[in-house]
């Protein structure tokens, strides 16, 4: 087997733990920012496109803007990695884009995973000469980072890429190779993975079920395809975001002291190639305590709406468009507005006559109240959107119970100990019908079918994509089910116009999440085990 044909089947991974650090590792001390300075590697900023997407304004002087970092994952052998990941050295790939959108309030982020096949436009891009290529349409996206065949890759070309396909201005890029997975992974003591079947192919040997990993079985978790779920690109990339979920859990739950911090953040920024934004330690961690409060629940990923278009991958349209639009506009995937603030406003859909939350701020004690949102219907999402309620009403300890189908009323059950915290949750869902519960411990709210949420979790209510008589069809290639299953819809705008519309007219948002997104989403809390293959 060739070369190149080793790395088709392999994930150009890693990129999951750059981002763990990213949305993570915050509060470093001063007296070790020296020593990692001498770790990172800077990128060459000259290949970064002159005609960018406008840079974000704040909403008032002095308020916070959203960041967007593009995280990548390099396949290079070069300077020992090809022990971690076999194969040869040679000129390196990337097959592994994450976009981290972090909100203006820096307490919700959202990572969207690009697949790699997917058929973009390459723009204008620095070669090792100093000369600039020509753009190109219908180029496979992994491609632009093997632009000039360096062994490290270009970066630059990547990010270009990125913005001219989102519309959105890219702060930050980080590329990671497999020596950083796997010293990344070691420096926490193993992360928690679920496998979905033994695997014992090319050389990976892993065996099925949830379990701690780091190292080499980290790395090869994160690129193996062949002989594990369902054999591909897409699967693979649904467990890279659930291992990145376990990698930032395991560092929260750690803390942020600097035992914790120092082998971490050493191992990490050993295998960093960053922009000159991120080059030195003091900014690397100016910016990871400036996005600290960001809690697991608040975080989500979501892999852009794709179709198969053969044995490759084209956007689905409009909902590709809707995710950049969404992001530009920095909203949540369900159209709500964080405004800077950390609360969550009501959606487009919002219920015009729905009455606003009480005023009365909740104490510490009513915020720590266990929680539980049960779906009384079965409508997919209700509960997500109960949950985002709470959530924003400063709940903490909010948890989604089982469905229980056939309720019409919305019910608030409590412990009579909890009867004042209690109010504070009926007031949230008008007409909902307060019941004691004695020894519970604890509050739960089953969500009836008189329950009309204000927004919706990830896990959401999916607006639905345009009809096959709008313009759509199966996605051509595809396996049986598979398009259905990935959300897809053809018919997209093949080349740069499947991509974004940067600068164009604002259209309304949806007032639900549409399918293209729903379909391709996972929240950061969810179980490890879950969602793991597209089909």
């Amino acid at each position: 087997m060739s070369s190149s044909a080793r790395r088709r089947r392999y994930l150009r991974t890693a990129i999951g733990l750059a981002a763990a650090l990213v949305l993570s590792v915050a509060g470093a001390g001063a007296w070790f920012y020296h020593r990692l300075d001498n770790n990172i590697t800077t990128f060459d900023p000259g290949g970064v496109a002159t005609e960018r997407p406008p840079a974000p304004v704040p909403a008032s002087p002095g308020a916070q803007v959203p960041v967007n970092v593009l995280l990548l994952g390099s396949d290079t052998r070069d300077g020992g990695n090809d022990s971690l990941g076999g194969g040869d050295e040679g000129v390196g790939h990337s097959d592994t884009a994450i976009l981290v959108h972090v909100y203006a309030d820096h307490k919700h982020a959202v990572g969207v995973s690009i697949p790699r096949d997917t058929l973009v436009t390459i723009p204008s891009c620095k070669l090792p000469n100093g000369s600039w290529t020509t753009p190109k349409n219908d180029q496979m996206f992994n491609s632009a980072f093997t632009v000039g065949l360096a062994e490290s890759g270009n970066p630059a070309c990547t990010q270009n890429t990125v913005e001219k396909l989102t519309g959105l201005r890219i702060d930050h890029t980080v590329v990671v190779d497999f020596k950083g997975a796997a010293a990344m992974s070691d420096a926490v003591g193993g992360v928690e993975a679920c496998v979905p079947n033994d695997v014992n192919q090319f050389g990976i040997h892993l065996k099925k079920g949830l379990q701690k990993l780091s190292g080499q079985s980290a790395v090869d978790y994160l690129r193996a395809r062949h002989g594990i779920g369902d054999n591909s690109d897409i699967g693979r990339m649904k467990r890279q975001q659930a291992f990145l979920s376990s990698m930032i859990k395991k560092v929260q739950s750690q803390g942020f002291s600097l035992p914790t911090l120092l082998p971490l953040a050493d191992a990490a920024t050993k295998s960093l190639t960053v922009d000159e934004g991120l080059g030195t330690a003091m900014k690397l961690v100016d910016f990871a305590r400036s996005i600290q409060d960001i809690k697991l629940s608040d975080v989500s990923f979501v892999t852009a709406p794709w179709r198969f278009a053969g044995e490759r991958v084209r956007l689905v349209q409009p909902d590709a468009d809707t995710l950049w639009k969404l992001l530009r506009e920095d909203r949540t995937l369900d159209g709500q507005s964080t405004s800077g603030t950390g609360q969550v406003t009501s959606s487009p859909g919002a219920d015009p006559g729905a009455p606003a939350a009480p005023a009365t701020p909740l104490t510490p004690e009513q915020a720590a109240v266990p929680v539980t949102v049960v779906n009384g219907v079965g409508t997919p999402g209700l509960a997500g959107s109960g949950a985002e309620t709470l959530k924003a009403r400063g709940f903490r300890a909010v948890t989604l119970g089982p469905n229980s189908p056939g309720h019409q009323v919305t019910q608030v059950s409590y412990d009579p100990a909890l009867k004042a915290t209690a109010d504070q949750v009926v007031a949230l869902f008008p007409g909902a019908k307060a019941v004691e519960e004695p020894g519970s411990g604890a509050i739960t709210v089953t969500l009836g079918a008189d329950y009309r949420g204000a927004g919706t979790r990830i896990d959401a209510v999916a607006a639905p994509s345009p009809e096959p008589g709008a313009g759509t069809e199966p996605g051509a290639g595809a396996p049986a089910g598979a398009a259905a299953g990935a959300g897809a819809a053809a018919g997209a705008p093949t080349g740069a116009a499947a991509g974004a519309t940067p600068g164009g007219t604002p259209g309304a948002l949806p007032s639900g999440v549409p399918t293209g997104i729903a379909e391709n989403t996972r929240n950061a809390d969810t179980d490890p085990c879950a969602n793991l293959s597209f089909g």
